[in-house]
């Protein structure tokens, strides 16, 4: 199914990656009628892809899951930047302007422009199993509920509320993107964590002694079973105290729900809004986009803080997003490896190790 008419401004889809969808923040006020917030696993990500092709850091990107898509330019241009895990981000053809123009790779948290024609494809990414694909302008779809965001088991929001499928056209906002100096970010780290914060609670007192100290010791294992909805944890059973199951309650990003099994289960993006099973522990906010990060066969252990300790991580964590334009610098010629190749600069050379009459 194509969104959009073959004349409009969009990126045609050749191959779509496993699970890639369209995220922003989310669509916040709604959990009370039984809609989930969805929005970007990794916001900082997503913040700083959107900040590279000038965009507000809350515009809709394409949310890239293990393996990206491959994508055509169907506009007179578009501009485009990437952030997440390390991946490659290939120029498989030219424009039909210049037809003879080799491949090239181009970089990561980079703005690049290209024009119609042009063809990108995204290889699989390691560091971290998200990547956001912004576009200057974003993308031309109607908002549900006030968010671009994707929430597929729902199908509401994004490209007719779905991953996207090969033979799609992804409409944009904007047919031409002008030409300007490209831009690029410096020391962006964003690296899975090996240790998250938690509160403990808000239904601690279900679990024994034992069973806290389980959670907070173990090295979990992130199960292959994980997706948006929920990160399931692989190890030893948790101890409840008595029932696993409580009086049905809201359910808060990051919460850690144990069900029957004693395996915890971190709710995330696409969470239900509420849920029966007792929630041993809620991963502060400042530490989610760091656990989105995570892949099937990561470990990760959990740390308990106080209250405190959580506000102060989260204004850190918006400090850190407000200041990514403070990291903003002009990005290098995207031909200046092949202008370097092509010239030589080397005016001779000398053998250090020869005689004074040999050399």
């Amino acid at each position: 199914m194509k969104n959009v008419s073959e004349t409009a401004p969009a990126l045609a889809v050749i191959a779509p990656g496993p699970r890639t969808t369209l995220q922003d923040l989310g669509r916040a006020g709604w959990q009370r009628l039984g809609i989930p917030v969805s929005g970007a696993l990794d916001p900082v990500a997503l913040a700083a892809a959107n900040l590279l092709v000038g965009n507000p850091p809350e515009t809709g990107a394409l949310e890239i899951s293990f393996l990206g898509p491959t994508l055509r330019v169907e506009a007179e241009s578009v501009r485009i930047a990437y952030a997440g895990g390390a991946a490659s981000l290939e120029l498989l053809s030219s424009s039909s302007s210049d037809p003879g123009a080799p491949a090239r790779r181009l970089p990561p948290l980079a703005s690049v422009r290209l024009v119609r024609g042009q063809t990108i494809r995204i290889g699989g990414l390691t560091g971290s199993t998200v990547g956001y694909l912004a576009v200057e302008g974003g993308f031309a779809v109607t908002p549900f509920l006030g968010s671009a965001s994707t929430l597929p088991r729902a199908a509401l929001g994004g490209f007719s509320g779905r991953p996207i499928a090969a033979g799609d056209c992804l409409a944009l906002a904007a047919a031409d993107a002008p030409e300007r100096t490209e831009l690029t970010l410096r020391h962006l780290d964003l690296a899975a964590p090996e240790r998250c914060r938690v509160m403990l609670g808000p239904q601690a007192d279900h679990f024994t002694p034992e069973g806290i100290e389980t959670f907070l010791s173990t090295p979990w294992v992130v199960s292959p079973a994980t997706d948006r909805m929920g990160m399931r944890l692989e190890g030893p059973a948790i101890a409840h105290r008595g029932t696993v199951d409580i009086v049905t309650d809201g359910i808060a990003p990051g919460t850690v729900q144990v069900p029957g099994s004693g395996l915890p289960i971190v709710l995330l993006a696409d969470r239900q809004t509420t849920g029966g099973y007792a929630k041993i522990a809620t991963v502060v906010s400042a530490d989610l986009p760091g656990l989105g990060r995570l892949a099937p066969g990561a470990t990760v252990r959990f740390e308990r803080v106080d209250r405190a300790t959580a506000v102060a991580a989260r204004r850190a964590l918006i400090a850190t997003i407000d200041g990514l334009k403070e990291r903003l610098v002009e990005a290098a010629p995207a031909d200046l490896a092949a202008r370097l190749s092509s010239v030589n600069l080397i005016g001779g050379f000398l053998d250090m190790c020869a005689g004074p009459e040999e050399s």
